[in-house]
């Protein structure tokens, strides 16, 4: 089946409608009441959308001011903490070489010591404040003789 139309033959037209008989009014219509058109109260004046397309602006600036002041603070704040970890960098470079000087100070001070002219001790004896008395006597402390309180 074609979806094409055939052509109307030339010289046939369609039937006309019969004729219909004239249009009558019914009773109780509006001619029966005298009058065609009724006073009717005037349309409401339409409302601008002034203030509303006002509103939807002030809401966009809100948000793109918010946006802008929270994209400020985490920038600021990023920069902070770059900063805070250089310092905590530098640190911990300067620790790392404090204990250096303080081994290699450690190593050498036996050396440092006999070069001064000091000696080890023999006998160490030392004194226990809690126990108030001498702890640790040595040959030369027993001589000594006695407890931390004995004068």
């Amino acid at each position: 089946m074609s979806a094409l139309r055939a052509p109307a033959t030339p010289g046939t037209r369609p039937s006309a409608a019969p004729r219909r008989a004239p249009l009558t009014s019914l009773p109780g219509g509006a001619a029966d009441r005298g009058r065609r058109l009724d006073a009717v109260r005037a349309p409401l004046q339409a409302t601008s959308g002034v203030p509303f397309l006002v509103l939807c602006a002030l809401i966009l600036a809100g948000a793109l001011l918010a946006a802008l002041l929270l994209n400020t603070t985490m920038a600021r704040g990023s920069y902070e903490a770059a900063r805070l970890q250089a310092q905590v960098g530098q640190v911990a470079q300067d620790v790392q070489g404090k204990q250096e000087d303080l081994r290699a100070a450690e190593a050498s001070l036996a050396k440092r010591a006999t070069d001064l002219g000091m000696v080890p001790a023999q006998d160490p004896t030392m004194i226990s404040i809690e126990k108030r008395a001498t702890v640790g006597i040595g040959e030369g402390g027993a001589k000594a003789g006695g407890t931390a309180g004995s004068r």
